[in-house]
């Protein structure tokens, strides 16, 4: 009960901080803190909207699960699609009865999302098939993987339930930290291991039997106060072959051998987002939006980016030897993987990115007024 109540006092001084300082440069303006402007772009488009649909507005931390030859995205107000990565088509729709807090997970058949009453939703193709009452509250998508679906709450609790009818088979609590942040976590899955944030390290749990595996850190907490040594690690966190890369909330950003369960390496750097990745760097915004790009195989610099400062990027996806991401305008920038020059941009529909993901050659990226908009860099 601390833990949670330090949370949301935390969330709230930090709401409260926002809002004093949106204010003050609403009244007075403040040049400094204005959004970077577009870059005026000649060259050819390296990517193409191929089609769009209209959801609802997003009001929770979304994300996009991706299983196979699909998207399966969910809304505010409750309502969960399968939509066919190659042309949008409608696959399945189903209603989990309620608003949600949580975005969905799913292995194409079960589909698992979060509601305002902090019930866990299964839905099989569209039919709500069970739902249960979850512990503390859970702002994190499920993860639905085995025929298990696993959910991360705010104060780092597993919880492990069979996908045919609801049975808990196990929960996992552990010494946690005084303070958590509610912020999506890390909950993923590499080869037969369970990878789970906890506090600033990654935990490889066994996902039949709920015990610990590895642990193994990616970032070192500092500061005189709980409130500085928070380092949260928030997701979406990235598997490329065996490594495992993640951000450290306002901390680092590093990579986790998940197969010796051991850190690779890590780069103190701020931010709060997600990440992205693809078999040569590691791509994150700060807190200012300036990108940075480090090598996968030792978090070498490869390159510095700051051209999108103040912008409100989302978490970065990598396709196609260009990186993807979106602004607080509807803009997805287009860059060169290897320098982190923009090569183009897409509009979509001038409201905020609010996530990217990937299926094959496509990106997926969702907008905050509940627009779908799929991409392929070329």
């Amino acid at each position: 009960m601390r833990r949670l109540v330090l949370t949301s006092l935390l969330m709230v001084s930090l709401a409260g901080c926002s809002t004093i300082s949106n204010t003050w440069n609403a009244w007075f303006g403040d040049d400094k803190n204005k959004p970077a402007a577009l870059e005026t772009l000649s060259g050819p488009a390296t990517g193409r909207v191929v089609w769009s649909s209209k959801g609802d507005s997003i009001g929770f931390p979304l994300s996009i699960a991706t299983p196979g030859d699909r998207f399966v995205v969910a809304s505010s107000d409750g309502s969960v699609r399968a939509l066919s990565a190659a042309d949008g088509r409608e696959l399945w729709r189903g209603d989990a009865g309620n608003k949600l807090s949580a975005g969905v997970g799913s292995d194409g058949r079960f589909a698992a999302v979060v509601n305002r009453d902090n019930e866990l939703v299964v839905l099989d193709k569209g039919r709500v098939a069970w739902k249960k009452a979850l512990p503390t509250p859970v702002v994190a998508a499920p993860l639905v993987a085995g025929e298990r679906v696993f959910t991360l709450t705010l104060d780092r609790q597993v919880v492990a339930f069979d996908a045919l009818d609801g049975r808990k088979i196990w929960e996992l609590k552990r010494p946690g930290e005084p303070l958590t942040l509610a912020k999506a976590g890390v909950l993923m899955a590499y080869k037969d291991t369970l990878v789970v944030g906890q506090g600033p390290r990654l935990a490889g749990v066994d996902p039949l039997r709920g015990q610990l595996r590895w642990e193994a850190s990616v970032a070192t907490p500092r500061g005189t106060n709980e409130v500085e040594r928070l380092a949260d690690l928030v997701g979406p966190a990235v598997r490329q072959g065996d490594l495992i890369c993640a951000r450290a909330f306002q901390s680092s950003v590093g990579c986790v051998n998940a197969e010796r369960g051991s850190s690779l390496w890590n780069r103190l750097v701020g931010g709060a987002n997600g990440i992205g990745a693809d078999d040569q760097v590691v791509v994150a915004g700060d807190a200012v939006d300036r990108l940075s790009a480090w090598k996968l195989a030792n978090g070498d610099l490869a390159w510095s980016a700051d051209q999108f400062q103040r912008r409100k990027l989302s978490a970065p996806v990598l396709l196609n030897k260009q990186v993807l991401i979106g602004d607080g305008e509807g803009y997805v920038h287009l860059l060169d993987r290897d320098s982190g020059k923009t090569r183009s941009r897409l509009p979509t529909d001038g409201s905020a990115i609010v996530t990217l993901a990937l299926v094959g050659d496509t990106a997926l990226v969702a907008t905050k007024s509940g627009g779908l908009f799929a991409i392929k860099a070329e």
